[in-house]
């Protein structure tokens, strides 16, 4: 079904994310276990605030419910016009996520041209997932690597003289784990030194803005992904 961007959210839109047999909108209801996670009041940008808290957790249902399912705020919130987030049983719209994948990962490929990682069981593609990859002044490593360690909930260790300067903070910080953390969710380590693929506290700007140098996934895929892999797995690095 073609439909004219008009920005509108109408029947012809709805009809069109629901015309198949696997829609892409579903309903959910929100619990109260959503509503009792382990939520901050704020994260502050500056690395030395950051050290100073125990946990980069989530700013609320909001954010967590976007990130739960794969989608931006924005959406979420467009979605679901003047809707109170932080009411249980309250039922909302959200994206439909589709099953993760679940076959084993023998090798990776991180494509810097097309700005994306793929996932591969032997030539069998398993998942994409789109990527920061690097950058002019911090660009990621070449050639191929492996999997040193797969990190869930990882803190963040910061080192001006090792990755990169942040703010003024001039000396090594240990900062706390959590979902908003520098690395999010997840922290797959490299046999290069100082380099691995991670999530992110910024999901929207994925694919869009530089990293250091590493490979910055979605805090969700970067999820799917450390299930898939094992200690050794390959990762080439290609232009």
């Amino acid at each position: 079904m073609r439909l004219e961007a008009n920005g509108k959210i109408d029947a012809k839109f709805w009809a069109a994310l629901s015309s198949d047999d696997s829609p892409v909108i579903q309903t959910y209801q929100i619990s109260k276990e959503d509503l009792s996670e382990r939520y901050v009041e704020s994260v502050p940008d500056d690395y030395a605030e950051k050290a100073k808290l125990k946990w980069l957790g989530y700013t609320g249902p909001k954010e967590m419910l976007a990130e739960r399912f794969h989608m931006d705020q924005s959406l979420l919130e467009r979605l679901n016009p003047n809707v109170d987030f932080t009411a249980g049983g309250t039922e909302i719209l959200v994206a439909s996520p589709g099953e993760d994948a679940t076959e084993k990962v023998s090798r990776i490929v991180v494509d810097r041209s097309e700005g994306e990682l793929f996932a591969f069981a032997g030539e069998k593609l398993v998942a994409s997932y789109p990527a920061t990859i690097g950058s002019k002044s911090n660009p990621s490593p070449s050639g191929t690597h492996k999997i040193k360690a797969i990190v869930l909930n990882p803190s963040y260790t910061y080192d001006p003289e090792k990755n990169f300067q942040q703010g003024e903070n001039s000396k090594p910080l240990e900062i706390p784990p959590g979902p908003n953390g520098p690395v999010g969710s997840v922290w797959i380590d490299l046999t290069e030194p100082t380099y691995g693929i991670h999530g992110t506290a910024e999901p929207d700007l994925v694919d869009k803005t530089v990293s250091h140098g590493c490979v910055r996934l979605t805090n969700w895929d970067a999820k799917e992904l450390a299930h898939l892999v094992a200690k050794g797995t390959p990762v080439e690095f290609r232009e």
